[in-house]
Parts: C-alpha cells; sequence; structure tokens
C-alpha cells in the first residue's frame, strides 16, 4: 500500500497510484485536461508557461552539499526555511485534492538508476512522468517500491514571492538533502524530468559516471555516437536515424561499460515537424501514448496542424518503444565519435570540423550556442549564448568536474570530436540561412563511416580547429564558411568577435582548467 507519510501528505483525496497509460488518458478527459488527437496522441495546452522558467529554479542551500553545488546564476541558493514555507504551503493546498502518483527510475543501467516518485496534480503530467522515465513491470517490484527521490508537481498552486522569496509565481526547488524537488506555478512538464536530470548529474559523477545532456546511437557494429546540444540544435532529430538504433535522445550517463539512457521516453520539438524530413518522430504524433504539449489541434477533426502554434517550443514526449530501431536495454557501448551541436547564430561556424583533445574540453566548457525561440520564455528569436557542458541549467556541479571527466574518457577510449554547427550560413541569423538538414546528415554519416578520416583538413585561422576540405554529397563551397558569406571581411570581422565572446566567456573558468586547454580557444586578435 502506497505509503505517503514520509512526506507528510495527509487528508489528500482520492489517490490514483500507478495508473497505466489508458487509465491516465480517461483521467485527463474526464478532467477536461487534454483532447485526443486524431489518431491517438493526447494534446494539451501548459498555458503561460510553455518553456523553462531558468530564472525560478533554485537550490536548497545547506551544510551536507553546498561545497559541492556550481553556486550562480545556474543554481541559486535557496534557504532551509523558505523551503519549508513552501512544502508547508503544498501541503495545505493538496488536502482533498485528488492526486496522481508514478513510481519509476531514472537510469537504463540497473548499477546505477534510482527510484523516482513523482506526485501530481494532474493526470496527464502523471502520463508525462510515465512516459519520460522508465516503468517498472513487476507489480510486487512496485508494491514494495520505495523512492530515492519524489518531485511534487503543483501547477495550480502559486508562490508569494514576498513572503516565499521565490522570483516569481512560479518555483521549482530542488533539495539534496531531502531528496525532494518540488515545483510550481508552471505546468511545463518538461521541468519534471528537468529536475531529475540536475540530480543526476549531481549524484553520478560520485560512482565515476559522466552525465551527458546528449543523444546516441548505435550502429551495426556496435559503435555508438554521442550527440552534445542544447535544445533545438539537433540532437534528436540527428540521432534519430532508421539505419542506427537510438539509446537516449537527451540526458544519458557514460560509465565504465559505456553508454545508457537515462530517461524512458523522448522529448522532442515538435514545430514545423515533417514526415518528409523526419519520418521517425513525425509517426510518433499519430500514436496512442504521446503527449502533445502546445500543438494547434481543430476541435472538430481533431487533426494537428503542427506549422502553426503560439509557440516555437511545442512539444512532443513519446516512449522511446515509439521509435522503430532502437537499443535493447537503452544501452551501448562506448562511443567512437563524439558530435558537439551548436546553432552558430552568427554564421561563423563551419558545419563540421575535427577538434583535438584539448579543444574538445575547452568548447565542452564553452557550449556555444543560440538560444532558439520558444525554448525559454521570452526569447523569440536567437541569441548566441554560452551553455556550460552544452546543458549548464541542469549542471549541478562546476563545469571542470564534468570536462576532466570527459577528456579521461576520450583518451581512454580513442574518441574523435566534432564540432557541428546546424545554424547559420552564408551570414548571421536575419540575413543567411539555417544549414541545409541533408548536408547536416551527409556529414555525421561521413564522420561515423569514417569516410573523414583520411580527408585533407584545413585549420580555421581564428578558432584553430580543423576544417575538412571534402565530404561525400556536400558542395565543397559549404564546407568553408568565409566563401558562402558575400563579404569575406564582413565575414572576418564577425569571426574576431565570436572569438571575443568566447574568451570573454571562458574567464569564468580559467582558474579551474590546465594552460593546455586555455591555448585550445580562439584567437581574437
Amino acid at each position: 500500500m502506497l505509503n505517503l507519510n514520509s512526506l507528510d501528505l495527509k487528508n489528500v483525496g482520492k489517490v490514483h497510484h500507478n495508473l497505466s497509460t489508458p487509465e491516465l488518458y480517461e483521467e485527463a478527459i474526464r478532467r477536461e485536461e487534454a483532447m485526443v488527437g486524431h489518431l491517438g496522441p493526447l494534446v494539451v495546452s501548459t498555458g503561460k508557461y510553455t518553456g523553462r522558467s531558468a530564472n525560478d529554479k533554485f537550490v536548497v542551500k545547506e551544510p551536507s552539499t553546498e561545497d559541492q553545488i556550481w553556486w550562480g546564476k545556474i543554481n541559486k541558493p535557496f534557504d532551509p526555511a523558505d523551503f519549508d514555507k513552501v512544502l508547508y504551503g503544498l501541503r495545505s493546498y493538496l488536502q482533498n485534492k485528488e492526486i496522481f502518483v508514478q513510481d519509476a527510475y531514472a537510469g537504463a543501467d540497473p548499477n546505477y538508476r534510482i527510484k523516482v516518485r513523482v506526485i501530481s496534480e494532474h493526470a496527464w503530467h502523471s502520463l508525462f512522468a510515465r512516459t519520460m522515465f522508465i516503468r517498472e513491470f513487476d507489480p510486487e517490484v512496485l508494491t514494495s517500491f520505495e523512492p530515492d527521490y519524489t518531485v511534487i508537481h503543483c501547477p495550480d498552486f502559486q508562490a508569494d514571492p514576498e513572503d516565499h522569496h521565490t522570483a516569481s509565481e512560479a518555483f521549482i526547488l530542488l533539495n539534496l538533502d531531502k531528496k525532494l524537488v518540488v515545483i510550481g506555478g508552471t505546468s511545463y512538464a518538461g521541468e519534471i524530468k528537468k529536475s531529475i536530470f540536475t540530480v543526476m548529474n549531481y549524484l553520478m559523477p560520485i560512482q565515476g559516471v559522466l552525465s551527458l545532456h546528449s543523444s546516441a546511437n548505435v550502429g551495426a557494429d556496435g559503435t555508438s555516437a554521442v550527440f552534445f546540444g542544447l535544445s533545438g540544435t539537433g540532437k534528436t532529430t540527428l540521432s534519430t536515424e532508421a539505419d542506427r538504433a537510438l539509446i537516449g535522445d537527451d540526458e544519458l550517463g557514460w560509465s565504465d561499460s559505456g553508454i545508457f539512457n537515462y530517461e524512458g521516453g523522448c522529448y522532442a520539438k515538435m514545430i514545423r515537424l515533417s514526415d518528409e524530413a523526419e519520418p521517425e518522430i513525425y509517426q510518433t504524433t499519430r500514436r496512442f501514448g504521446t503527449v502533445l504539449e502546445n500543438v494547434t489541434i481543430d476541435p472538430d477533426t481533431r487533426r494537428l496542424n503542427l506549422v502553426e502554434a503560439g509557440t516555437e517550443n511545442t512539444r512532443g514526449a513519446y516512449p522511446i518503444t515509439h521509435i522503430d530501431n532502437i537499443a535493447e536495454g537503452s544501452m551501448a557501448g562506448h562511443p567512437k565519435n563524439i558530435f558537439m551541436l551548436t546553432a552558430d547564430a552568427f554564421g561563423v561556424l563551419p558545419p563540421i570540423s575535427r577538434l583535438t583533445p584539448d579543444q574538445a574540453k575547452y568548447h565542452f566548457i564553452s557550449g556555444y550556442t543560440a538560444k532558439v525561440a520558444g525554448t525559454e520564455r521570452g526569447v523569440k528569436e536567437p541569441q548566441a549564448t554560452f551553455s556550460a557542458c552544452f546543458g549548464a541549467p541542469f549542471m549541478s556541479r562546476r563545469p571542470s568536474v564534468y570536462a576532466k571527466m570527459l577528456g579521461e574518457k576520450i583518451a581512454r577510449h580513442d574518441v574523435k570530436v566534432w564540432l557541428v554547427n546546424t545554424g547559420w550560413t552564408g551570414g548571421p541569423h536575419g540575413v543567411g540561412q539555417r544549414m541545409q538538414l541533408a548536408h547536416t546528415r551527409a556529414m555525421v554519416k561521413a564522420a561515423l563511416s569514417g569516410e573523414l578520416d583520411g580527408v585533407e583538413t584545413v585549420q580555421h585561422p581564428v578558432f584553430g580547429i580543423h576544417v575538412p576540405t571534402s565530404c561525400p554529397h556536400v558542395p565543397p563551397a559549404v564546407l568553408d564558411p568565409r566563401t558562402t558569406w558575400a563579404d569575406a571581411d564582413a565575414y572576418d570581422a564577425q569571426a574576431r568577435k565570436l572569438a571575443g565572446m568566447f574568451q570573454k566567456n571562458f574567464e569564468t573558468f580559467e582558474q579551474d582548467v590546465t594552460e593546455e586547454i586555455r591555448a585550445a580557444g580562439p584567437k581574437a586578435g
């Protein structure tokens, strides 16, 4: 029997414990939380919050963990007394309310997984948790399930910033000591999975596991590949290929045994998704068990419009089993290739280039990309940004911790590292055009197959990275970004400008890294 006494949740209404997907569909419809779309997906609206609310995330500062956390704008400290006050408010709020409880795992590798319990006030969020985490199907195991970490999600409960000392009515509060996450004021489901990812980023390095904000797949020969990148850079798209088995699309661990997925589902951007460009992901929008956030739906025919929406960040959460070709057990051996994906809004970086080990660590710590419209509140068009480890919002420890582990694993397993620009070419955003997906796919395939290994490269004069002079199925002019600009001098000036931004950003990390890593960065002058 479910026991919530440890959380001091008393006098709650009906408790729906580990409902199946069909049962959660029924509850979501009964409660008027969602609509069923054509061919079966569940379609929901997240209201005001259509993306992560980074300013509303805090980590409780307490003695047992405070010396291990990367404090700053990413992990803002929160007073334990204020956390208790918010928790008290949540307990009061949940009295006499129906709640939905899902028990699952984070981590496909049994040696490193944690038990997660998600408590929510909405049925569709419970379905999201059931979809995104790894299910336990043995009823006997579920009967004795005791969570390592618990998430309480009440989007209709709003904080009082004056009383609770939050930034707004919304809050995402992580208490690593109490092993508890509380979320309120926002219906955006991504906060649930990202909070647990942050927890895993704290726990896994202790066990020698490198946490990766990445996707990964594996070929028929058994060699895996990792794709780093923030939302909108192509992680899900480039790793979801018919001829390679998907390991995971967003959050993974790299242990001494190999790569493993943290999740049981995928969370892909849906805006302008097409059957022609991304058939595997598109088909998930036509499946029962997929949860679609903020997509446009015709209320009469229930057919979807994936082109037009009120936000760029329309999302689909679907079980990884909705993809035909997936890795058995969501695990694979050590990668032979790593791709660092960046959506370069300045149109400067080459579409693909080879990195030295020190350059790999430099670019990993830098995490240059662009914030893509809709991923966060207030972002209407791409903006250049640096996100350490290609996932700074979820990194609980200092970036140098993860970079050191990455360097060790690259050296140990002789991994090739590539920097791939999925952003702009021919000029900056607003002047140039987005890199063609077909060209990016061709370059990635050539790297994976070894076709780029013997190709002549030229060293970029500013960034020092090694750019192939040819690639199968890609016009040579595409490979050299300077030649795609109408004004070569303007390109040079823009390249030096971006290099200066790299240098300025890296000042924060210089004290934590070796001279070799510092020297691996671009030269602005």
